[in-house]
């Protein structure tokens, strides 16, 4: 077969492009639909890609911009309202969430200026596991304090603890998150079981049981 400007076309060029004759890597593929995703699947492509720092435009976020702070739904003024405790015994900086009767997340900023660093340990700074029980115990203190639990802000004790176990060592620098859930509440004698566990980014460092009491007015 001769072109109009009398080259010689090639017989396979003649071919409709469906001709089961013509060369696989000639023949036309069927064009693949647009991959979607739903909304959840999206919204996670999204944080993954904000945890990474890339904000889609080839472009990075430093990392002290990648961070929101934690939201305050107590802060320190209004936990010293509820809690008894003061320096250096107050070790709840801030409640970052927070259900009337049942739960309460608090924050523990861990610091080389807490005053129990120079001796524990002077040469590696760990907090101790029993000041870490007493922290979480004061977020428990947060919800039992309150006139959904009938608890009087006069009356706050340790009644027990059980099966506390310590799963990694807290230092300087860590932000200690413990997350206090009421179990059971006896109102009439003022007892409450709560469930606790304590976290590190993410890593659960301490949990356990704890029995408080709380009195009336």
């Amino acid at each position: 077969m001769e072109t109009a400007a009398g080259m010689p076309r090639s017989p396979c060029c003649s071919l409709p492009p469906s001709d089961p004759r013509l060369p696989s890597c000639l023949a036309l593929q069927p064009r693949r639909a647009p991959v979607t995703l739903s909304a959840p699947a999206a919204r996670q492509v999204v944080a993954l890609r904000a945890a990474a720092g890339d904000r889609g435009e080839g472009e990075t976020t430093p990392i002290e911009k990648r961070f929101p702070p934690f939201p305050a739904v107590m802060d320190i003024n209004q936990i010293h309202d509820i809690l008894p405790h003061r320096f250096p015994f107050l070790l709840v900086d801030r409640v970052i969430d927070y259900k009337p009767g049942e739960y309460a997340v608090g924050i523990k900023n861990v610091t080389i200026n807490d005053n129990f660093f120079p001796g524990h340990f002077p040469e590696r700074p760990i907090m101790p596991g029993v000041l870490m029980v007493e922290a979480m115990a004061q977020v428990g203190g947060l919800v039992m304090l309150q006139p959904e639990v009938g608890g009087s802000r006069e009356n706050f004790f340790f009644a027990g603890i059980d099966k506390v176990r310590f799963r990694k060592p807290v230092i300087a620098g860590d932000t200690l998150i413990m997350r206090m859930t009421l179990v059971k509440l006896q109102k009439r004698f003022g007892i409450a079981k709560m469930e606790g566990k304590a976290f590190v980014g993410g890593d659960l460092v301490c949990e356990g049981e704890f029995l408080m009491a709380t009195g009336s007015e």
